[in-house]
Parts: C-alpha cells; sequence; structure tokens
C-alpha cells in the first residue's frame, strides 16, 4: 500500500471512518487513506512523498509518509480551522505553519512567529501549543515555554505580543511538562512536571507536577477540585501528553525514572502517587496506571485519541505504542507496537482533521542520532494485510 498526501474532508466521514477503525483495527486491520472527495473542493493536487510500511501485531501496519523535514525538535502540533497546522520548536522558539499549501517536497514550512525571551535549555524551551476553540472569530493561539525564570502559558495572535495568563511554574533542565489542550469542557489543560523536585508533586500549592485546569483567561476553571487552585490531577512526575477520547475521558502518558512509564486515566482530584509510587501500586490512595511499559521501551511524548484508540510517541523506546479501550475506558488486549527504530525518537502525536496522524521525530534534542532530513513530520495511517478500506 503506498499513502497518498493529505486533505482535509467533512466531520462526518471523519467521525463514520474514526468508529470503523476503532472497531476492526487491533484484529483484522484497517485502512484509512483519503475517501472520496469532499463536495465542497478536491484535494490539493500534492506530490507523493516517499511511504513506509512498519509490521505490527495481528497483521496490523503502520503507513508512513514524510510531510517535512529539516526541522529542529518539533515538539508539539496543533491544527488551525484550514486544516494547516502549527508546529512549535523546542530550542529556536519558532512556531512554524505547515500546510495546508503543498510544494514540490510535501507541506509548505514557514515561520510565523518567533517567542523571543524562550529560555531554552534541556528539556525546557517552547514547548506545547494549542488553538482557541473559536479561532474563527478569535485568531489566538496558546503556548507553553520556558522562561528565564519559570514556566509560563501566554496567549497571543499570531505575530503579536505574548500576554502571560500563567506564571510561576517550575523549571529546571529536566522535567518541564508543556502539554497544553482544550477539553471538551471548553477548558484549556496545561501539563506540568516536578522540575527535579519530588515534593512539588504532592504539594497542591505548587504548580510542578500537576495537570492544571483554567479558563482561557489564566483563572482556575469552575469546578475544580481545589477551591480557587487550578490544579486539577496531582502526583505527576513530569507529563508532556495527554488527550480525550470519544468518550470525552482524559488520558496522560507519563515518564517514569527507571524502572515503569505510564499511561493514566486522568480524574478529577486523582492523585497518580509521585514520588510515592512509580507505575502500579495497588495502594488505594493512588490511581494506578491502565498500562506501563519499561522506560527502555517507552519514554513517551506525546498522546493523541482517535475513537477507541490512543496513540503515543516514544523517545527512548523510538515507536508508536497503539492502544485499543474499553467501553469503559480500560485497555483491550496488549498495547501494539509501530513504527519501531524506523525514524528514531518520535514526539508528537496529533490527531489530524482528516483521520490520519502527525508524528514528529525528536533525533535533534541532544539524545539522538539525525538523519540528513531530520528533524521531520510524518502522517501515519494504519493498514490491514488485506489492504481494503474500512
Amino acid at each position: 500500500m503506498s499513502a497518498r498526501p493529505p486533505y482535509f474532508r467533512a466531520r462526518r466521514l471523519r467521525a463514520a471512518l474514526a468508529a470503523s477503525c476503532a472497531a476492526l483495527l487491533l484484529t483484522a486491520g484497517c485502512s484509512f487513506g483519503e475517501p472520496e472527495p469532499d463536495p465542497a473542493g478536491e484535494p490539493p493536487n500534492l506530490p507523493t512523498p516517499s511511504a513506509s510500511a512498519s509490521p505490527g501485531g495481528a497483521g496490523q501496519q503502520a503507513v508512513a509518509t514524510v510531510l517535512a523535514k529539516g526541522l529542529r525538535v518539533p515538539w508539539a502540533i496543533a491544527f488551525l480551522p484550514d486544516g494547516g497546522a502549527l508546529v512549535t520548536e523546542r530550542d529556536t522558539g519558532r512556531i512554524l505553519q505547515v500546510g495546508p499549501e503543498s510544494g514540490p517536497d510535501g507541506l509548505r514550512v514557514r515561520v510565523v512567529q518567533t517567542i523571543t525571551d524562550v529560555a531554552a535549555a534541556g528539556e525546557g524551551g517552547l514547548l506545547g501549543i494549542a488553538v482557541s476553540p473559536g479561532y474563527d472569530r478569535d485568531r489566538t493561539v496558546f503556548v507553553y515555554y520556558t522562561a528565564e525564570q519559570d514556566n509560563r502559558v501566554v496567549r497571543l495572535q499570531l505575530g503579536g505580543q505574548p500576554t502571560p495568563i500563567v506564571t510561576g511554574i517550575p523549571k529546571a533542565n529536566v522535567h518541564n511538562g508543556g502539554g497544553l489542550g482544550f477539553g471538551p469542557d471548553g477548558q484549556l489543560y496545561v501539563s506540568t512536571g516536578d522540575a527535579g523536585q519530588r515534593p512539588n508533586s504532592q504539594d497542591v500549592k505548587s504548580l510542578g507536577g500537576k495537570i492544571l485546569r483554567i479558563t482561557p483567561n489564566g483563572k482556575p476553571a469552575a469546578g475544580n477540585p481545589y477551591p480557587g487552585s487550578p490544579v486539577w490531577s496531582l502526583g505527576h512526575r513530569n507529563v508532556q501528553g495527554f488527550a480525550w477520547d470519544a468518550a470525552k475521558r482524559m488520558y496522560a502518558v507519563e515518564f517514569g525514572q527507571n524502572t515503569w512509564d505510564e499511561i493514566n486515566q486522568i480524574t478529577k482530584g486523582g492523585n497518580y502517587g509521585w514520588p510515592q509510587v512509580e507505575g502500579r501500586a495497588g495502594d488505594k490512595r493512588y490511581t494506578d496506571p491502565i498500562t506501563q511499559w519499561a522506560t527502555s521501551d517507552a519514554s513517551c511524548s506525546g498522546l493523541a485519541a482517535t475513537d477507541r484508540l490512543l496513540v503515543t510517541g516514544c523517545l527512548r523506546g523510538k515507536r508508536l505504542w497503539v492502544m485499543e479501550l474499553t467501553d469503559t475506558g480500560a485497555l483491550l488486549g496488549q498495547p501494539s507496537e509501530l513504527l519501531t527504530n524506523r525514524y528514531g525518537r518520535l514526539r508528537a502525536v496529533a490527531a489530524a482533521p482528516d483521520g490520519s496522524l502527525w508524528v514528529s521525530t525528536s533525533n535533534h534534542d541532544g539524545r539522538g542520532d539525525p538523519a540528513a532530513d531530520d528533524d521531520r513530520l510524518l502522517r501515519v495511517v494504519f493498514a490491514g494485510g488485506d489492504g481494503g478500506r474500512s
């Protein structure tokens, strides 16, 4: 099977396609490339970059197409209403727009803003990005970055001056968190790390080692578990990626220390145990992960959800882990690994408007072995051995 370049289609087609794929993917396999053109217009006439297939469990394959190359530590991906994406570069402080226009080598990439007070060092820099749910009206984007004194969340219109809305998040060379995303409730969620200071994670007064839930103005959202506090959950070591499934349940991927990396279902006021617990503990005071891996097989950063599937991109593990969920949000069967060692370190994973996944490599982050065209943005679709379309 060969992959074609992406285009963006009607929402009702995406929903039907995601639902059928979720039922078939981990058993018989499923292909979700492009459907027929949307009645509103033809797909753009993009070039066909090289594609490669990687075998997975139960006859499953992933087909990856390179959309863009020559990036530098692309950290997060957020889609715009026109189908293009905003991508942050951790070390340069640049916000890139990728697509929807195309060129001879893939999607067009251009710099739309540089955040000048980013203080990139170690794992810190320009990290998460989220597009306002009302972007067509307010043109607002939110970013999370490491400044001289702290990690912070700012609000901006592209090309305009950033306005800080959350400051004072602990920073360090490691464990800076950095995830941003709007939940189904319209509130902005922020994932932070413990900044190497373990007590932060269990201290409700600290913003470190938490998932925060705030309004678009940066205030604690109504209904948070601690009155007047932005804290939604605690006991995290370093959360970067999170996502919601079709049932509006929240999940997050967690970096462990030396033993276990985790996928957790996130609930209001949940305590996930760090630093007392790493991985499953069976202790009623803490919430156990729905799955865990040895750190050598994982160290995952980005997380995306599509209907009943969770997909996470792993740095040290150099692979995608694909998980299917039950009706109750538990793990169904065992995770399946894909693209192992094919593209090096994988970081961001985002569900695109066309039903595919966009994945970024992270081989220029100081811990990888970059190829000549790294770092890259990949478009990933799943395909079964029968090559049929669901």
